[in-house]
């Protein structure tokens, strides 16, 4: 249905309820106004690639569910464009090269350290003179083995790994998105799960063959 379509649907039915008594105007509001629908995934994309001037529709249907559901419906932007972000993160932080790795941030940068304390940090010269704090080695051993399928998305915030140790925000539909927060407390928190979850394994027997 057309924008105009609608339009002229709601004029025909505000005049019907104008007409009719209270009681019965909200019985059919109630009764007979359709809920408004999420969006499909496959119409998320279409709008997606409407605002893309180029686009790789099979990679973007392949891998458009991850964790939290629809990458195009949760973040506005593509499967395709988070993985090319994710790419250049990996590669800059394998690289070692501090200016490549701060290429791939967007301001204002959101840092959370250990301890909980959060900074805003608004200009790249700022995070420049606390790199080696956000990006300590066990943040880089995360950025360098980033992966699309680890990922888990939530609704109008962003793509995040690691129980929101990074998070990856779009500031446009269909553009690329770029690191936007930093999050040791809960990376540490992710650590520390992990090591759980290991020391349970090697506690449980081998199953027989």
């Amino acid at each position: 249905m057309t924008r105009t379509s609608l339009a002229l649907t709601a004029c025909f039915a505000a005049l019907i309820t104008g007409c009719a008594p209270a009681d019965e105007a909200a019985t059919e509001r109630t009764s007979d106004t359709p809920e408004i629908a999420e969006p499909q995934p496959d119409d998320c994309l279409l709008l997606v690639w409407s605002n893309q001037k180029e686009r790789d529709a099979r990679f973007d249907r392949d891998h458009d569910f991850v964790d939290g559901g629809a990458i195009s419906c949760a973040t506005g932007t593509s499967a395709s464009q988070f993985d090319a972000a994710i790419r250049a993160l990996r590669e800059a932080a394998k690289s070692g090269n501090k200016a490549r790795l701060l290429e791939q941030l967007g301001l204002p940068l959101l840092y959370i350290d250990a301890q909980g304390e959060r900074r805003e940090i608004k200009d790249r010269a700022e995070v420049d003179a606390v790199f080696d704090e956000i990006f300590d080695p066990a943040m880089l051993a995360l950025l360098q083995g980033l992966d699309l399928s680890r990922m888990s998305v939530a609704k109008d915030q962003g793509g995040y790994f690691e129980l929101g140790a990074l998070w990856l925000v779009v500031d446009e539909n269909g553009g690329r998105p770029r690191l936007m927060t930093v999050n040791r407390q809960a990376l540490d928190e992710a650590l520390e799960a992990a090591r759980e979850q290991a020391e349970r394994n090697q506690g449980d027997p081998l199953p027989f063959d």
